[in-house]
């Protein structure tokens, strides 16, 4: 059996919260027992368990060895499902729940001769995190942070000390709507430096198709979606093979491996059920997976050495998964 989500959770106790932007608030955990919270880089987020039985994920503020809380910046979302309208209107201080250990799907690499980010609205938040990393070990960076207007911008404080040539911000209503032009950027970016953008969906698409158009090698180009972005596959019509616990399950139309999975009695670790998370990530034995989620590159979807069961399939009659 893989091992359950549950029992990887940590019990932690909301011990701030502090005002960051319009709609955008700093929510700060602690363990109810004292002890440390693993460590985290730059990049990493959790899972946050609301007592309402929603999961979301959170991108941490701040990175570290050993640290004693851990900061998320969360902003109320007008289209929210019952994620961040909870937490703005109901939690807490002193509120007690759990939260999984930090996962990194967006990690930065500390030996880029040069970083470029960019970050839309709630995206600064991993962002923030990577200026601050990059500063603390004196490794050059700038920084494009588009906002609708000043009080929608978060960290605007913190950041607005950095010269204009570090930071550069782009309010929409300061510029009649204008957009970042990202692509002038990228195509007068240093051919060494090391991409990153968090953001809405239509920033993070123009931010990769300008990457491809100013030919920049994929490992260099570091994305991170909040939401998916391909619809899960649910076409079934194969057999899902648990090699080490020796189950076979058939996936009929119209549902997920997922799903499956959990209607035959498999304790599996899941989160998001959307692919943007990582926490169901499952070594591929054999078979072809068709993917859906938001977080193998081009190349490891090819290598398909590894898919997200929630939100992927199968392209071959068969798929065998390490578990």
């Amino acid at each position: 059996m893989s091992t359950s989500a549950t029992d990887t959770m940590i019990e932690v106790r909301l011990t701030a919260i502090r005002f960051a932007a319009r709609d955008t608030n700093l929510y700060e955990f602690r363990r109810t027992d004292g002890q440390t919270l693993p460590s985290t880089e730059p990049g990493a987020h959790i899972d946050i368990h609301l007592p309402n039985k929603i999961n979301r994920q959170y991108s941490l503020v701040g990175s570290g060895q050993d640290p004693r809380s851990y900061v998320v910046g969360i902003k109320r979302d007008p289209a929210s499902r019952g994620g961040s309208s909870y937490i703005h209107e109901q939690l807490r201080v002193g509120t007690v729940l759990k939260i999984s250990p930090p996962r990194n799907n967006f990690p930065l690499n500390e030996r880029a001769p040069m970083s470029i980010l960019f970050a839309g609205g709630i995206g600064i938040t991993p962002i923030y995190c990577m200026t601050q990393r990059l500063g603390s070990i004196g490794k050059p960076w700038q920084l494009y942070y588009s906002s609708r207007s000043r009080t929608d911008a978060a960290f605007l404080e913190e950041l607005s000390y950095f010269e204009t040539d570090t930071v550069t911000f782009n309010f929409d209503e300061e510029n009649g709507g204008k957009y970042l032009d990202i692509a002038k950027i990228l195509s007068e970016a240093p051919r060494d430096a090391h991409i990153y953008c968090c953001g809405p969906l239509p920033m993070l698409r123009a931010f990769e198709a300008a990457a491809q158009a100013a030919n920049f090698p994929a490992h260099q180009v570091h994305v991170e979606y909040f939401t998916a972005t391909a619809e899960a596959a649910t076409e079934g019509g194969y057999v899902i093979e648990l090699a080490r616990s020796k189950r076979e399950f058939l996936v009929p139309p119209g549902k997920r491996i997922l799903e499956v999975l959990r209607d035959g009695g498999f304790d599996v670790t899941y989160s998001c059920e959307e692919g943007v998370c990582g926490a169901c990530e499952t070594t591929v034995i054999s078979g072809t997976p068709d993917h859906r989620d938001s977080i193998l590159t081009e190349s490891e979807r090819v290598a398909s050495k590894t898919m997200m069961i929630c939100c992927s399939g199968c392209k071959s009659a068969r798929l065998v998964l390490d578990l």
